[in-house]
């Protein structure tokens, strides 16, 4: 493409009225005038997050009985799902039922939000989600929100020279342009702008101006004899845009060198080239209100490790979250309005409480817990979305190696289960949403409720997804990475694990290794059945006949055989053989076949004919009696094993490797491998019998 060409599709795909729109310039009266239409733009900056977050939409689902919501603003949409926070519902609910109460003012916009967890729980990815959706809110206009600037007109330029050299000063702190109204009267434009307005939409004036502006407010005021119109004459409305490169109502802080840190890093400092100008220390003018407290006003403050924080920051802390104040150095207490929220780790967590001296900072604080997900379909698509087609290159991931990585993860996170007849692999099934005999919503509520510690503790995703990492560079398996690989990286990576110290741990993680190694094994065993079995003519013959045989029983009749033409007795060997399959005991073979009779007449009843595939119990059943039947056909525990193939059955093992690679998403390399591997166990078997 040539440059004339680029140049030519950057100038088409440009939005120059929406750079307009978010670059809007006004007076004080013209703002005035969006206010009657849109009182929205004077929201605190909780009411900015919250409603930022809801406009995203929400879902609503039920799990184990109980109520939940979903803000899709979690899945990022943004950029895509590059932020996408998986498994988590729970605790963003209750993240954003704290927004929901700050917003509403009922108190907890006064706390410092803290993200609690273990390391690689999501809680920097959170933080960033926030801090984005709010830089891209703001250019919504929705999200729209105004600040002004000081502009000299030509009647004062001159004579107010010595206050304002530059003849124009935006606000350092990017404050409401109500802010500007006079506090004895800002009652009464308050009763003017929500005359007719419900509760929900009144406008509140809060707060007082800068240093700056207050200094530069009181100086005009003089020199316009007191006429508050006259000064407004000299004030630009501006559309704000926030942004956390730009540093516009988007702070970051990170703790660094204890030796190092400088609480002016949050409230500012003097500016000394500029008190030769000005005479003094003390003139607003020559400060800096450039802390990240100072520009993150209006919208958010991160920080990083909070509990790292030198003392002195912590009580910065106390002051801007009580009472939305800061004190920049030789000047009076200035306010601010801006959502805190910090993270930190256990080790730091319990160190704050333990410190008798940090009280003050504990009753401010509202702790949200964010632990490992403990939930396989979650912890699956995080490794999913970096691990893909588009993504790896040259490499093929066999189907269930990310699931086996995942279901490795998420065991070593879970408590024991106290009751005995529960295994930890079956309370990962259950909180997975699978159904297992005996066990209720009530019951999977009740393993929740008791496990107190779970997902506190356990492998980070980030381990999981250096050594999937690992085996995708590695020379094993070739273009091909299977579970095997993978799991035996987890598995040697365990001896150099930084977090990891205890011994009995890393054994206890091996263990799990070889549980999930086993769940592997009877998924492939499956698979490799299925495709075997997947003759649906073959299929539909059988369960034909089984239906036949079992009709006969229960009316106590006799099956014409469908070769001789004879009446027989119904087939007790054949009937029997299928339901042996999926564990119909002897003693509940009546029932089963009655209860099969009744859900066949039922949809003669509807107009419905019966198709085996809607009976999920009875479609296995006949899927594994095939799979016996075809086995010895093809030969499959010896073939493979062996090497010594005819062309007939390698006919029908190619057919069963084609099934593989086009139901279960199997590429050539991995249809043999765990054709060869299921053939092994077979064969396994085979011996032992």
């Amino acid at each position: 493409m040539a440059r004339k060409d680029i140049i030519g599709l950057i100038k088409k795909s440009q939005n120059v009225k929406q750079y307009k729109e978010q670059n809007w310039v006004g007076d004080f009266g013209q703002y005035l005038e969006i206010l009657q239409e849109h009182p929205e733009v004077t929201r605190s900056a909780f009411q900015r997050v919250y409603d930022m977050i809801v406009s995203y939409g929400v879902e609503e689902y039920v799990d184990a009985k109980k109520k939940l919501y979903r803000y899709k603003f979690f899945s990022d949409p943004i950029d895509q799902g590059k932020d996408a926070i998986f498994g988590l519902d729970v605790h963003l609910m209750k993240l954003v039922n704290f927004f929901k109460s700050a917003a509403k003012r009922y108190g907890t916009e006064r706390r410092v939000i803290l993200l609690h967890g273990p390391v690689g729980s999501s809680k920097s990815t959170i933080v960033r989600l926030l801090k984005k959706g709010l830089e891209d809110y703001s250019r919504t206009p929705d999200g729209a929100l105004y600040t002004y600037a000081w502009v000299l007109n030509d009647d004062l330029r001159e004579r107010a020279k010595l206050i304002l050299p530059d003849a124009e000063l935006p606000c350092p702190m990017h404050e409401e342009p109500l802010h500007l109204i006079p506090r004895d009267l800002r009652g009464q434009v308050a009763a003017v702008l929500n005359e007719g307005r419900p509760e929900s939409k009144r406008i509140q004036i809060e707060g007082n101006l800068c240093p700056t502006c207050r200094y530069i407010f009181r100086e005009l005021m003089k020199l316009c004899d007191g006429d508050w119109t006259k000064v407004i004459e000299n004030i630009e409305v501006r559309r704000l845009t926030l942004s956390e490169m730009d540093r516009i109502g988007i702070g970051t802080f990170q703790p660094k060198d204890e030796k190092n840190q400088d609480s002016t890093e949050l409230t500012g400092d003097i500016n000394y080239r500029k008190i030769a100008i000005y005479g003094t220390e003390s003139d607003p003018r020559a400060f800096n209100f450039d802390g990240e407290f100072n520009i993150a006003n209006r919208g958010l403050i991160e920080f990083i490790e909070v509990l790292k924080l030198d003392v002195a920051f912590l009580y910065d802390l106390l002051g801007a979250s009580q009472e939305h104040v800061i004190k920049p150095k030789k000047f009076a207490q200035t306010d601010i309005d801006e959502v805190i929220i910090g993270h930190t780790n256990e080790p730091e967590y319990r160190k704050l409480q333990n410190n008798e001296f940090m009280e003050a900072l504990r009753d401010r604080t509202v702790k949200v817990d964010i632990p490992y997900i403990t939930k396989l379909t979650e912890e699956k698509r995080i490794y999913a979305r970096d691990f893909n087609e588009k993504k790896i290159q040259g490499k093929h991931i066999a189907p269930h190696t990310l699931e086996m990585a995942a279901m490795w993860a998420i065991l070593t996170r879970l408590e024991e289960p106290k009751k005995a007849q529960l295994t930890l692999l079956q309370k990962l099934k259950l909180y997975d949403g699978k159904t297992l005999a005996g066990f209720t919503e009530d019951n999977i509520k009740e393993l929740r409720k008791t496990a107190t510690r779970e997902g506190l503790e356990g492998i980070s995703p980030r381990y999981v997804q250096d050594k999937i990492s690992n085996a995708l560079v590695m020379d094993k398996g070739g273009s091909c990475v299977n579970p095997f690989i993978v799991l035996n990286e987890l598995a040697s990576g365990l001896k150099h694990h930084s977090l990891i110290a205890d011994e009995d741990t890393k054994a206890h993680y091996r263990e799990l290794v070889s549980i999930v190694k086993q769940e592997y094994e009877d998924i492939v065993k499956n698979e490799v059945q299925r495709a075997t079995s997947a003759d649906e003519e073959a299929i539909t013959r059988l369960c034909a006949n089984y239906v036949d045989n079992i009709k006969a029983y229960t009316q106590k009749e006799r099956v014409k055989n469908r070769y001789t033409g004879q009446d027989e007795e119904p087939d007790e060997r054949l009937m029997r053989s299928i339901e042996e399959k999926i564990d119909i005991p002897e003693s509940r073979k009546d029932d089963f076949r009655r209860e099969v009779m009744n859900y066949i007449g039922a949809l003669a009843i509807e107009g419905k004919q019966f198709d085996y595939k809607t009976n999920e119990r009875l479609n296995k059943a006949l899927e594994l009696k095939l799979f016996e039947d075809q086995k010895d056909t093809i030969k499959l525990t010896r073939s493979l094993v062996t090497g010594v193939v005819d062309k007939d059955t390698q006919a029908k093992i190619d057919v069963i490797k084609d099934r593989m690679i086009k139901n279960f998403h199997y590429c050539d390399i991995c249809a043999t491998d765990v054709l060869n591997f299921v053939a092994s166990i077979f064969a396994r078997g085979d011996a032992k019998n």
